[in-house]
């Protein structure tokens, strides 16, 4: 039986990373779980997505899967190194991968990182850029109006390009020729954002390189997936499964058999 490349996020934003998975890596099972009964993710304590990250991944553990990937920069800010000590497979996050990409696109070493309130306050964008580069100049912001509008399906509205260009008027305002969409979510507003950002300033999605990342390490261990035979994807949520269906198709196109199952989690109080 295959083994599954499992990726969770706060709620449908990870679909941004599974469908580049998909079309990186066409042979790979995946399995995924998205927390839109608790999302967002962004405004919480890093030690309440810490416990939510923990639940999710004790939950996809059952499936066997040989990766996990979270696809939640918030949960990737808060989690990871937790995560990576808990479980025996390789665990990827989608900061670093962001930041890889970002340092290899900008030509004047100024780049932008807008994200939830969680990851922008965890400075992990910061850190990773300037890990790889101390000379670049990071301006940050975060745009917490995002996730509940790709959420509630309304990516492609008048009053979503509305949100995007009062959320963007202060990252607007600096000479920036790269822009990180810290947040999985935020592609779904990609059209949006490059408009108001115009097109000097590359757009920046994690989504890529994760999926780069993922196939680098799979064929590292050998594990990338062999024969011709198409995977059947699985897909669960934790709240409104017909919002979710309805988001997922829309993205990941209606040739993609949907499963989502709501499984209910007890929320500590």
């Amino acid at each position: 039986m295959q083994q599954a490349i499992a990726i969770l996020d706060s709620g449908v934003g990870g679909l941004t990373v599974a469908k580049e998975v998909m079309r990186q890596l066409p042979r790979e099972k995946i399995i995924y779980f998205g927390d839109t009964d608790r999302t967002p993710y962004g405004p919480r304590s890093p030690e309440e997505v810490t416990l939510f990250t923990e639940q999710i991944v004790d939950y996809l553990i059952q499936f066997d899967p040989k990766m996990i990937v979270i696809a939640c920069n918030t949960a990737t800010a808060a989690a990871l190194e937790h995560i990576k000590k808990k479980v025996s497979v390789p665990v990827i996050g989608v900061i670093h991968p962001g930041a890889r990409a970002a340092i290899s696109a900008t030509k004047t070493g100024r780049v932008g990182v807008i994200g939830t309130i969680g990851t922008i306050n965890s400075g992990a964008y910061t850190s990773a850029l300037k890990e790889l580069n101390p000379g670049i100049d990071v301006v940050s912001d975060a745009c917490p109006e995002f996730v509940p509008l790709v959420e509630q399906g309304q990516f492609e509205t008048p009053e979503a390009k509305q949100v995007v260009e009062q959320s963007l008027q202060w990252m607007r305002l600096h000479p920036i020729d790269c822009l990180i969409l810290g947040c999985t979510h935020y592609p779904f507003l990609k059209r949006s954002i490059q408009e108001v950002m115009g097109p000097n300033v590359k757009l920046i999605s994690s989504a890529d390189e994760t999926a780069r990342e993922i196939s680098t390490v799979l064929y590292q261990k050998g594990q990338l997936a062999r024969g011709n035979e198409m995977p059947i994807h699985q897909f669960f949520c934790s709240g409104d499964s017909e919002m979710f269906s309805k988001i997922a198709r829309q993205w990941l196109g209606e040739q993609i058999e949907l499963t989502p199952i709501v499984w209910q989690i007890s929320t500590p109080t």
